[in-house]
């Protein structure tokens, strides 16, 4: 699978908040987009998601966005903070998102969770969970459908050293089943162990690219 972006831009009170972003990625690799806060990368997944109206095009495989798809398709996405029902416990929330598409059932649920170092049968309500299992709860919903891409802001932020490796390895278990990944990460360590390329940002602009290895 591919996914291209053709002059992507995006300008919201006169203020280019994308501009003019031209870039391809493809299954089985990892990406990162780097640049500081306001740099454009939220707005990116944004915008190539379908999340958000863009100017340009996004092409996945032979498919436009906004003509022959509204959102991207197999797509599984973090963008800032995975809004939960903080009543309910981390297994019921996974149900409730998994029970709107209906392509999985407990059973995967259940695996996703593990999968994440979170357990499935823990009755504790999202209300109480640390930052760090928040985070873990939020990969569990992007990678339990198994989706073929993932868009994924900032997915170690808050997790210790600890959940940072077990959360590498689990990112590089989906690259290796052939997963097309795209992280936005402040963290140098993190985009040199995961990413094959990476796509330096600055407002709105993409201003370096490097192919690792």
């Amino acid at each position: 699978m591919k996914i291209k972006l053709n002059n992507v831009s995006k300008t919201i009170k006169n203020q280019k908040i994308l501009d003019n972003i031209n870039a391809e990625f493809e299954s089985g690799k990892v990406y990162g987009i780097v640049g500081r806060n306001g740099s454009g990368k939220t707005m990116l997944f944004r915008g190539m998601s379908g999340l958000m109206r863009i100017e340009g095009e996004v092409w996945q495989d032979e498919m436009l966005l906004g003509r022959d798809m509204r959102i991207l398709k197999n797509l599984g996405i973090i963008i800032e903070n995975t809004d939960m029902y903080l009543e309910f416990s981390g297994y019921m929330n996974l149900k409730f998102l998994a029970d709107i598409n209906k392509k999985i059932g407990k059973k995967e649920i259940r695996q996703a969770m593990k999968d994440v170092g979170l357990n499935p049968d823990e009755k504790k309500s999202v209300g109480k969970y640390s930052l760090g299992m928040r985070q873990k709860l939020s990969i569990a919903q992007a990678i339990m459908e198994d989706p073929q891409i993932l868009l994924l802001d900032e997915p170690l932020n808050g997790l210790d050293n600890e959940g940072v490796e077990e959360m590498r390895n689990v990112l590089l278990k989906q690259k290796d089943q052939g997963k097309l990944i795209i992280i936005a990460s402040h963290s140098k360590e993190d985009i040199d162990i995961l990413c094959d390329e990476i796509f330096r940002f600055d407002h709105g602009k993409i201003i370096g690219h490097e192919v690792r290895g």
